[in-house]
């Protein structure tokens, strides 16, 4: 569509103004009303069922292999070498949408493909178009941490060498000459931090103006990370006649109202429910009570026994000391190496160079490098300490079971300190059929997130109208179907703490709301649902005669 203005000026207000107003047609609130995509064969509709896809906005129909997708010949060598198979399920959708040159909005767990998802058909504009890598780069991409620019220049590296597409990865901590040299001497694709590749625009030294291929990867991540003024700066500077892509693992309203601004008439994929967290099913969760250092430091290597010699574990730490700690006791039985805060980034990259090339099978880390580390060989997790909410747990645990493969998470969890995230680890482990522990089912039903002796039935299953209840709730709620079939007035079956079994009285689903009723006194006698109203107003009452009296 072309556009006619009077003068420079207008021109300029016209281009900014597009990169900032609302899109004319839709967005991405309009696409969703719009309804989800019908399928177009039966095929596809089966594909979609299977992987709990949803696609708003017209999307082309998904690649369901390689070969459909056309991609060429020293990327499908690269694939091959790989051990990949077929597309993953948000490459499968998101390929088609990319190369027809739509906006793209991909959510998606951690680990389901989302680095090749905006690589590979980025890769395929730039060779399509034959641009000159002197005046700058094609395709930028910015990325939350450090160490996730660096995984996603190692993918870069991998597919996109063999086509001769050079990329440059620019972020903080290290020296920006060699950055600066790298990006002088050509080259496709840039991808960074946003705060170091703002810092380049602010001296001048980066032109961004032949971007056409704009990708935010961990979009929520940068926005919690305070990032929003530097993103709005680089934007500013990009064409707005530019292709943009969203992948993140969650999609939260801050990240929606950026798309709403930066996007255009984008197609949505949705692999799961983007409303919820969930934790990928491919990850095996093992969580174990401890009482004290002593007994966790026990449990540790007893988890280490168990695994194969080599086995590639990251270990979690919420402070850098036990980092430290746990660094210096490791080292000299396993092997191990430590990143956190405090370390420069020449240690980092050495420290992570080493375990992915098993060197040092563990690696020790803060939640610096929760959402930054991308290595498949590795296949088990350990969180020492348990995350600060619930969220930094699932990102911490998807380190392991990345690209289709399994892994195993381990979880040490104090009863008296950690008692408060059990409800909610719970309900992230029932929806990734994992089987709950005994004392963590327990803690999960204590108001006070204490720890006290368990017993089977207090496991916890979902419940048919929302929710969890434990095994000896399900076994009750089969005798009584009005609890099953709409909400139930009692809330510690609700929430899955009711223990009373054949001793609860309660009137389930009950529009009188009289949970009380016909309950036992102290003695086992029968008494009325006024009955705690009666006494109190009876003891009430004598306490004034007896006032009276004495005066």
């Amino acid at each position: 569509m072309t556009t006619t203005r009077t003068s420079d000026t207008q021109t300029q207000a016209g281009s900014r103004s597009r990169e900032f107003s609302r899109p004319a047609n839709t967005n991405y609130k309009d696409v969703q009303d719009q309804g989800v995509d019908q399928p177009a064969s039966t095929e596809v509709a089966q594909f979609w069922k299977e992987n709990d896809l949803k696609v708003y906005g017209g999307s082309p129909p998904p690649f369901l292999s390689f070969e459909e997708a056309q991609l060429p010949r020293p990327i499908m060598d690269a694939i091959a070498k790989a051990g990949f198979t077929k597309p993953s399920v948000i490459q499968s959708q998101s390929w088609p949408a990319a190369m027809a040159k739509r906006d793209l909005i991909g959510v998606a767990k951690t680990g389901s493909g989302k680095t090749l998802g905006f690589l590979v058909p980025g890769f395929m504009y730039i060779q399509q178009q034959r641009v000159n890598p002197m005046q700058g780069p094609s395709l930028l991409t910015l990325a939350p941490t450090r160490e996730l620019a660096m995984q996603i220049e190692v993918e870069c590296q991998k597919f996109g060498l063999p086509l001769g597409i050079r990329s440059v990865c620019c972020y903080g901590g290290a020296p920006k000459g060699q950055q600066l040299m790298a990006m002088r001497q050509g080259c496709h694709v840039v991808i960074g931090t946003p705060g170091r590749i703002n810092d380049f625009l602010e001296s001048g030294q980066i032109q961004l103006h032949q971007v056409a291929y704009l990708v935010f990867d961990e979009a929520d991540r940068m926005l919690d990370m305070g990032f929003e003024p530097q993103i709005r700066k680089i934007v500013r500077q990009v064409p707005p006649q530019r292709q943009t892509l969203f992948y993140t693992a969650t999609w939260p309203k801050q990240v929606r109202a950026l798309a709403y601004e930066f996007m255009r008439s984008p197609v949505q994929v949705e692999v799961g429910d983007i409303n919820s967290l969930n934790a990928n099913k491919d990850i095996t969760q093992y969580v174990h009570v401890t009482r004290g250092p002593g007994e966790k430091q026990q449990m540790l290597m007893r988890i280490f026994q168990s695994l194969e010699a080599g086995t590639r574990t990251l270990v979690f730490t919420s402070t850098k000391r036990m980092a430290d700690q746990l660094g210096m006791q490791l080292g000299r039985q396993i092997g191990s190496g430590v990143i956190h805060g405090d370390k420069d980034q020449r240690e980092r990259e050495a420290v992570l160079a080493d375990f992915k090339s098993g060197r040092r099978p563990v690696m020790i880390a803060t939640d610096v490098a929760a959402r930054g580390i991308d290595v498949k060989e590795c296949k088990a997790v350990i969180n020492y300490d348990f995350p600060g909410n619930i969220e930094d747990y699932v990102h911490r645990i998807g380190r392991t079971g990345r690209a289709g493969a399994k892994g195993e998470a381990h979880t040490f969890m104090d009863g008296q300190k950690d008692g408060k995230y059990a409800r909610a680890l719970c309900e992230i482990m029932v929806k990734a059929d994992q089987a709950i522990p005994g004392p963590i089912a327990q803690m999960a039903g204590l108001r006070s997130g204490t720890y006290r002796p368990y017993d089977e039935r207090s496991a916890l299953q979902p419940h048919p109208s929302g929710g969890m209840m434990t095994a000896q709730a399900a076994q009750m709620a089969a005798t009584i179907p009005q609890a099953v079939n709409k909400p139930d007035e009692c809330g510690d079956f609700k929430r899955g703490n009711c223990q009373r079994g054949a001793r609860c009285n309660a009137r389930f689903g009950s529009d009188r709301g009289d949970r009380g009723r016909d309950r036992d006194d102290d003695r086992g006698r029968r008494r009325s649902p006024d009955y705690d109203d009666y006494r109190r107003r009876s003891r009430s009452r004598d306490r004034r005669r007896r006032s009276r009296s004495r005066d």
